[in-house]
């Protein structure tokens, strides 16, 4: 892994003039985009903040791009890849992208909410346009001619129709020049691109699958101690006291005790984890509800809302519309708390050079973990590198620094460079879940099946995906935060999983109680084109019209939108004698606007549809009183190639459109399509997640 020099300064802290880019990069040509103001995007979405943009192109013709976002396996570097060497005009091979290093890339929020595609894809398109203008300018100024006779190819400069063209390593040549890009810089229409929307490979595919890319977790550097941490034996523990003379009297060994931390580090794995034993510690637990009682629990404990999760929408009178109703529909949806379960655990190496720290860590969010780990080490935000190796997967579970500054504070303390990870355990017991959602729906309709009434309240969920895309006169959505008794935040789609699983499955019931067929019912009410057409689209690849009908088959459809993107699932299911479910196929229609890597898509899809289908079937978190039950890969039901169904993904690409964010909208309509196939297969409509957690489908639903 290629870490390049520190600067003296972190580049986003700088301002464009001061920054030792030809220092660092070599001579060339630097093209730097403005950052972007916060803003709106329609009612409800919000545009995270970009520090801007910056790209150089050097003497030898090659390309380096930066960008805040970090690659957890969703293959976003090859994606923003794609979109420089399209307005670059070279090959893929000749850009490298350089990712979430908070000293030399443009400042980030994060990467979550699938906004790579609509915030960095952006960003990088429209600097690498101003870089390509700028190489014209320059080889205009070289040929005599005005830039509007020149053109670019395959990474050279000439005049249009002529034989003589000048590649880009020639025009900035001991040039060392910054341009500023236009915001409103030439971009090429997706209609037009030749190398962004075609299938491209990973240039370091080749390491994934030999083993050869270095993740986190085989990182060693010179001198490296292995650390671990004290952790509460349950979630509301406080520490009151720690023993920490045996463990100090181990020869080589760090132990620390910083306020509520308590760590030690030593020169072998086995070593710290037996120093660690060597710690008294005493707790004082908070009161926490049983497993049983979470429902009531979170009905009761409200917390002040957070702004950036509210979201109430009230349409005429709902009350007056569901009393004059002469169909009705009240229901409660529940899922369950389920974990994120990366193939990599939780984690981070630090090494100190003076009073300056560099950490690389798998964090999705660089910037904000810089800033937690300077107030937790009570550094200035300058003295601290985050650097994001490639990572093997977070679905918004490795938000934020805290096993960064855990690692800090003990190289800080040893003198030496320290690793710490968590163990598969502890990943379970100290990392956050995915929010339990209760989802109280309340639905009026005439007898022909028009809506005209809709009441969805979603309990500690959120309100991602909330509002329906359907025609309803009358309707009121809402979502009321709790205080959580288990640590909960984001997670691959947030809310929008739970939202749509209570919408499509009410839906699909209403479409029953007036005997309309679910695709019929629901192209009648959709008021959103774009997701008529992949509701259409998967029913025809699915065959929903002649479907074969028999004893213990059942099909169900649903659903969504999120992130700017649209989907829809169909899925067969059989439910055998002895009531055992098998999903045997899930047609999934998919459109997130242009497509830029149509393979890496088709991954993304199917990915987001196995992970869903586990939160659809049985995952989640058993706890009871604090402590989680099931914190084990043995115990955590997850998919396995034994689960899974043939699964058919059809892309729609629309060219007209810019790209959507595509890594978490294909999960929202899994668990209501399975669902819905296992009402019409049994006659038994389960509305809580997971589904079958022993894969038997019950003669009545609990509850």
């Amino acid at each position: 892994m290629t870490v390049l020099a520190r600067p003296r300064r972190p580049w986003d802290r700088t301002p464009a003039g001061e920054r030792e880019y030809f220092e660092l990069l070599g001579p060339g040509l630097v093209v730097v985009l403005p950052p972007r103001r916060p803003g709106r995007s329609g009612s409800t979405e919000w545009l995270p903040p970009t520090g801007g943009g910056w790209i150089h192109v050097g003497a030898d013709g090659h390309i380096r791009a930066f960008t805040g976002k970090a690659e957890v396996g969703q293959g976003t570097r090859t994606a923003l890849s794609l979109v420089v060497a399209e307005e670059l005009r070279v090959s893929l091979d000749r850009v490298a992208l350089v990712m979430a290093d908070t000293d030399l890339c443009p400042w980030d929020m994060g990467t979550f909410g699938s906004r790579s595609m609509p915030d960095a894809a952006l960003t990088l398109r429209t600097t690498a346009a101003g870089a390509r203008e700028a190489l014209v300018g320059l080889a205009a100024e070289r040929a005599g001619r005005p830039p509007s006779e020149l053109e670019v190819l395959d990474g050279t400069v000439g005049v249009r129709g002529g034989s003589s063209f000048v590649p880009y390593g020639e025009l900035v040549r001991d040039r060392n020049r910054v341009v500023v890009a236009s915001a409103d810089g030439p971009l090429t229409p997706p209609t037009r691109w030749t190398r962004a929307g075609h299938p491209a490979i990973d240039p370091e595919a080749r390491d994934v699958v030999t083993g050869g890319r270095v993740y986190v977790s085989d990182l060693r550097r010179p001198g490296m101690l292995f650390g671990a941490v004290l952790r509460p034996p349950r979630y509301g523990s406080h520490l009151v006291d720690a023993e920490l003379d045996a463990a100090r009297r181990r020869p080589g060994t760090t132990v620390v005790r910083e306020e509520g931390f308590v760590g030690v580090a030593a020169s072998t794995p086995a070593g710290a984890k037996a120093a660690l034993a060597d710690v008294r510690a005493r707790w004082r637990d908070d009161p926490q509800p049983t497993g049983r009682e979470v429902e009531a629990y979170l009905r009761t404990h409200p917390r002040k809302e957070d702004d950036w999760d509210m979201d109430e929408r009230i349409v005429g009178d709902v009350e007056a519309a569901l009393v004059a109703a002469p169909v009705r529909l009240e229901a409660t949806y529940r899922t369950a708390y389920i974990a994120h379960v990366p193939l990599e655990t939780r984690c981070a190496v630090a090494e100190w050079e003076g009073t300056r720290v560099t950490i690389w860590v798998g964090t999705q969010t660089p910037f904000p973990a810089r800033d937690e780990v300077a107030e937790a080490l009570n550094l200035p935000v300058e003295a601290v590198r985050i650097i994001v190796p490639p990572t093997g997967s977070g679905f918004g579970g490795k938000h934020g620094g805290e096993v960064a500054i855990e690692a800090a504070r003990l190289a800080r303390a040893a003198g030496r460079p320290v690793r710490v990870g968590f163990s598969r355990e502890e990943e379970f017991r100290f990392g956050h879940f995915r929010p339990m959602s209760i989802v109280d729906v309340r639905a009026g309709a005439e007898k022909d099946g028009r809506l005209t009434a809709w009441s969805f309240h979603n309990i500690n969920g959120g309100a991602a995906a909330m509002s329906p895309p359907y025609r309803i006169p009358h309707q009121r959505v809402d979502n009321a935060l709790s205080t959580s008794p288990l640590p909960q935040g984001p997670y691959r789609s947030l809310a929008a999983a739970a939202n749509n699983f209570a919408r499509e499955s009410a839906i699909d019931e209403i479409a029953h109680r007036v005997g309309v067929d679910p695709l019929v019912y629901r192209e009648r009410i959709l008021d959103d084109e774009r997701l008529t057409a992949v509701l259409r689209r998967a029913a025809e690849r699915a065959h929903w019209s002649d479907r074969g009908r028999r004893p213990g088959k059942g099909f169900g459809l649903a659903v969504g939108l999120e992130k700017g993107s649209r989907v829809a699932t169909v899925a067969e299911v059989t439910v055998a004698g002895d009531r055992r479910l098998s999903v045997d196929r899930l047609s999934v229609a998919f459109e997130a606007g242009a497509i830029v890597n149509p393979d890496n898509l088709r991954s993304q899809v199917e990915g987001a549809v196995v992970m869903g289908l586990g939160g659809a079937l049985f995952e989640a978190i058993r706890f009871d009183r604090g402590i989680v039950e099931n914190p084990r890969l043995s115990e955590y039901r997850v998919p396995r190639f034994s689960d899974l169904p043939q699964v058919n993904v059809e892309l729609l690409d629309r060219p007209d459109l810019p790209p959507a964010g595509a890594g978490e909208t294909p999960l929202i309509a899994v668990a209501p399509a399975l669902a819905n196939a296992i009402f019409d297969a049994t006659g038994v409509r389960l509305r809580s997640l997971p589904l079958v957690p022993d894969g038997i489908v019950p003669e009545v639903p609990a509850g």
